[in-house]
């Protein structure tokens, strides 16, 4: 392991430990509150009684007083100690989930949302990008479900535009060095989550708005039924002090049947609001945090947070007004309060009115908040990756190279992210020109499909803004197509032949479509449904479909006679894998080599294996 990444590794180690011992603290310290609570009211229920009887009323009253009041002061102390506990329960889960991924502890990575791989993608299910598992599982940070889903958007549609790539890139980089801004930020997260296993949802709040925004302003009823109520005390003195009539009934009785027919449409006040409150309480903290926070010299994360910190529309003042109108509207709830303050004034009407405001600002802002803190995350997810992965390089993406001259990609030490350090092996691995097609040849588990899936999943990456597994690496914005696992389907009369078929003809019509940015494929084992002969056929008519086009990819094969096109067709280029038999065992180095590959392996496993082999002689491929 990379000495940084293990000194890393075990600081957060440590810093789990530090959690764990303060944690235990916290619960003994809360113990102790607890029984001090009991003892309190036990206490003074026997030192109350004594004072009543001893002392009188004046006493007694006095001791129940100072009870409460010391009931008080210790029922505070206590929540305080438990919101520190929470607190700290969160902050050790965030850093142990840390520890996971740096190691692969898959059990031990969060999995707050999940989504499922579309068959029908280019890439997407071919390259393990979402489910358990997954890259999207292993770099997901994020306590939204509108995070964690920008996230897998990146992934699964790259950004081509080196500009932006490169502006996303920077913001990534710079919040790698901010640990304890991003931990920060999911605390807060976290904090509001009723169960930390599902995701706070800000499009169904929207939704929510959307449906529950009134067209119709109340205000011409509000100002009526307002004039109404200050009439009725008038009228109501002038009748007691003059010889007026007892008009004050007649508008009474006016604003009483105004309302009723009003009321229709504001019984649910109560539930409204307070819907709405609690929704908006699982944004509260972050917003918070995002408004105080001193950003300093990092501009760049500073403007992505700009929505938060505009003086006139901060998310925690249009909380704080949800809050009081949740609270004003809870007289619902109780009649006599209902009839009082109804009575005196269009109460409800006027926290409807207050609320269909509050309801429309938040329909015009509640997107742009979210969208900031949904790229917020997934650009966290992405420099947790790269903090937690100090070998890990930073891409660059250049400009699509019309002239030639520049290589289309270029690879140093490139290994698979989702493999264990122990475990992966690297490889370099070049294109120079579009057009070019590099096949790879290589026994059973030799690594051809590991190496596919290996450049596919770090061209995401680099595409997505994020690290690469790899000590240096340069590409050209590449539209990516992969055909690696295919899959049949019975209940639709499909095999696993014709699934192919269709999936490389979709390659084909991808290749053929207007997009600038060239194609770059990955065809593993082409053509594995069919005969020898026809299989051979149809991959050297394919590849020679492939090569001189604007794309560039590999295509791994068992068929060391598709080889022999590298001599036939300029950009056409051979590579392969390898294995060795070392006391009676296969033994792979997963080392990429240039040409054919010159053994075979199937043979040898069936004989390891106890099979019956009968003497067989292979041509030669040179």
């Amino acid at each position: 392991m990379h000495s940084k990444k293990q000194a890393h590794l075990e600081a957060l180690r440590r810093h789990v430990e530090r959690l764990e011992r303060r944690v235990r603290r916290l619960d003994g310290l809360s113990r102790r509150y607890g029984w001090t609570r009991l003892g309190i009211v036990l206490a003074g229920a026997m030192v109350a009684f004594v004072g009543f009887q001893a002392g009188g009323a004046v006493w007694g009253w006095g001791v129940v007083v100072g009870v409460v009041g010391a009931f008080g002061i210790a029922a505070h102390c206590h929540r305080r100690v438990e919101g520190s506990i929470r607190r700290h329960r969160i902050w050790r889960r965030i850093k142990a989930a840390h520890i996971a991924r740096m190691t692969l502890d898959w059990p031990g990575i969060p999995t707050i949302s999940s989504f499922a791989p579309d068959p029908a993608h280019p890439f997407e299910r071919d390259l393990d990008l979402a489910g358990p598992r997954s890259l999207h599982h292993l770099l997901d940070t994020a306590v939204s479900r509108g995070g964690s889903r920008r996230l897998w958007a990146w992934l699964r549609e790259p950004l081509l535009d080196p500009g932006r790539l490169a502006g996303r890139q920077v913001l990534v980089q710079e919040l790698a060095t901010l640990s304890v801004f991003r931990d920060r930020l999911a605390l807060n997260g976290a904090l509001a989550l009723d169960d930390p296993e599902t995701p706070w949802d800000g499009e169904r709040l929207h939704a929510w708005l959307e449906d529950h925004t009134p067209g119709r302003s109340r205000r011409p009823l509000l100002m009526l039924l307002g004039s109404l109520a200050v009439l009725n005390p008038v009228l109501l003195v002038l009748y007691l002090t003059t010889p007026l009539p007892a008009l004050w009934a007649v508008s009474l009785a006016i604003y009483v049947a105004v309302y009723a027919f009003a009321y229709f449409g504001i019984r649910h006040l109560f539930d409204q609001a307070y819907h709405l409150e609690k929704a908006l309480r699982g944004f509260r903290a972050v917003a918070v945090f995002l408004e105080t926070y001193r950003f300093g010299p990092h501009r760049r994360l500073a403007a992505l947070c700009a929505p938060f910190r505009e003086a006139a529309r901060r998310p925690s003042r249009h909380l704080r007004r949800a809050s009081l109108i949740a609270a004003a509207a809870s007289s619902q709830k109780s009649e006599v309060l209902f009839v009082l303050f109804n009575l005196l004034g269009p109460w409800d009407l006027f926290f409807a009115h207050r609320l269909d405001r509050l309801k429309e600002t938040l329909r015009a802002q509640l997107p742009v908040w979210l969208a900031a803190w949904y790229d917020l995350e997934a650009l966290a997810s992405l420099a947790a990756f790269a903090d937690l992965n100090p070998g890990y390089t930073f891409p660059t993406v250049q400009p699509p190279s019309f002239s030639g001259q520049d290589p289309v990609f270029t690879a140093e030490a490139l290994g698979h992210p989702l493999l264990d350090d122990a475990q992966r092996v690297c490889n370099d691995f070049a294109i120079e020109r579009l057009g070019d097609v590099t096949l790879i040849t290589g026994s059973n588990m030799s690594g051809k499909s590991t190496f596919l899936r290996t450049l596919g999943i770090n061209l995401c990456l680099a595409l997505a803004g994020g690290p690469v597994c790899a000590a240096r690496y340069r590409t050209q914005p590449l539209r990516l197509f992969t055909s690696i696992n295919i899959v049949d389907s019975v209940n639709d009369g499909i095999s696993h032949f014709y699934a192919e078929v269709k999936r490389l003809k979709q390659l084909l019509e991808a290749l053929d479509d207007d997009d600038p940015a060239p194609l770059f494929f990955l065809i593993d084992e082409i053509f594995r449904g069919t005969n020898n002969r026809e299989r051979l056929l149809g991959s050297r008519a394919y590849a020679r479909a492939l090569a001189g086009r604007r794309a560039t990819g590999l295509i791994s094969t068992h068929d060391l006679e598709l080889t022999r096109l590298a001599d036939e067709i300029d950009g056409v280029y051979n590579a392969h894998f390898r294995e060795e038999v070392a006391e009676g065992r296969l033994a792979f180095d997963y080392r990429l080599r240039p040409d054919p590959c010159p053994t075979t392996n199937a043979l040898k496993i069936m004989q390891m294996e106890g099979l019956p082999v009968e003497p067989t002689v292979f041509p030669s491929v040179d």
